[in-house]
């Protein structure tokens, strides 16, 4: 989780906290069971290089946007505000989440305006347009909501729950205040990584998950690792989307660096472990 290096000294009291929003797209497994989608971020990238993740990015200014509010099914600002704890602008993590899965895993949650079905991508020429819309949108050539607007959509903020929110420790080089969030990966649309700031994906078990992370085969930073037990005690989709939306406002995560005399990072300490308040 940590990319602090003793050799590159700096003020951690003057690094930015971010906004940013991560989604868990679950799945019905064809075996039984649940499926999450995680992808693999390039081992180029300034923050988690290397490390195994879910669909999410910093939450931008264009997601705030007040006119994107009238394409959102079932959730105000002010409603979602209040489950995120803000005073206002809480839509825009929604918002965000959507974006940011439709960039790097190319999975729009979005529904048809005039049936109110979800986007399917199962024909050849619908996949190759709205591919060309996952880089337009990526690359700020077109905004999410130009698009919606374009296509006759409707964002499936409904059916996106809340349900975790972990801040990067103090001592990073990078600080997000990530807000995660789950969704049901649409049936006819299959996600990929943007071979850009993700290099690998697949469909995986939490269960295999969590057994590969013990195995250290699969990287997992502490927040994506506590999010896929969340996952565990439920066998379908269904179930794990009832009890996400019964979850209220989780409690906010905190994790700290442990530093011993030299300087050098030796851990992370979780709020409730025995040395996380003499931190």
């Amino acid at each position: 989780m940590t990319d602090v290096k003793a050799e590159e000294p700096f003020d951690p009291t003057t690094v930015p906290v971010k906004p940013a929003a991560t989604v868990l797209l679950i799945r019905d497994a064809d075996d039984g069971g649940i499926e999450v989608f995680m992808l693999r971020r390039t081992f180029s990238a300034a923050f988690a290089s290397g490390m195994f993740v879910f669909p999410g990015g910093k939450v931008d200014d264009i997601d705030g946007m007040e006119d994107i509010a009238e394409i959102c099914d079932g959730l105000t600002d002010a409603h979602a505000s209040a489950l995120l704890g803000l005073p206002s602008g809480g839509l825009a993590y929604w918002v965000a989440c959507i974006r940011e899965c439709f960039e790097e895993a190319g999975v729009l949650l979005a529904r048809h305006e005039t049936t109110g079905e979800v986007v399917r991508f199962d024909a050849p020429e619908v996949i190759e347009r709205f591919n060309t819309e996952r880089h337009n949108i990526h690359d700020g050539s077109i905004a999410l909501l130009d698009l919606c607007a374009q296509e006759g959509l409707r964002l499936t903020t409904d059916d996106i729950h809340y349900v975790s929110h972990w801040i990067t420790p103090i001592g990073e080089k990078r600080r997000f205040d990530t807000r995660f969030f789950i969704a049901r990966a649409p049936a006819a649309q299959e996600p990929l990584h943007d071979d850009g700031e993700t290099i690998e994906s697949f469909w995986i078990k939490p269960e295999e998950a969590i057994r590969r992370s013990h195995e250290k085969d699969l990287m997992l930073m502490p927040p994506t690792k506590v999010n896929i037990e969340f996952l565990l005690p439920h066998k379908t989709t269904d179930e794990v989307m009832a009890a996400a939306a019964k979850l209220g406002r989780p409690q906010t995560i905190l994790p700290k660096i442990k530093i011993d005399s030299d300087g050098r990072v030796t851990g992370i300490a979780m709020p409730g472990d025995s040395d996380y308040d003499a931190l």
